[in-house]
């Protein structure tokens, strides 16, 4: 299996275990995602620390990701991004849709903040 998937409690990590993300793995990817949603998962943490290269369908895998969790009302935190991904998420002007933190500690407490902003706009 390319992705590993671990139940925290909050949120579901994914951790990419793949060199490149890319047509040959994104599909699996996107299946596991649209798997997650379906059983009820809202936040997503992906670390993509082992992956040096992505292509547009790992791209496309990411936005999927950030689409499903915001359709349940989660987020989606991308960390770990080597210095070619990130570029081409620049590039590609992602940074803007999708979060991204350069640690998996950092995701934690984005997503963490997230939630309990959300909590204080339901209790208004």
């Amino acid at each position: 299996m390319n992705f590993t998937i671990e139940d925290k409690g909050k949120y579901t990590l994914v951790t990419s275990s793949v060199d490149k993300l890319d047509t040959t793995c994104a599909p699996e990817l996107k299946s596991e995602l649209v798997y997650l949603n379906k059983t009820g998962v809202r936040n997503i943490i992906m670390d993509l620390s082992a992956t040096r290269y992505c292509d547009s369908s790992g791209l496309s895998a990411l936005l999927v990701a950030n689409r499903l969790c915001k359709s349940v009302d989660g987020s989606l935190v991308v960390c770990g991004l080597q210095e070619p991904v990130k570029k081409l998420v620049q590039i590609s002007q992602l940074e803007s849709v999708i979060s991204i933190t350069p640690t998996l500690q950092e995701a934690i407490d984005l997503l963490f903040m997230e939630e309990i902003e959300k909590d204080v706009k339901k209790d208004q």
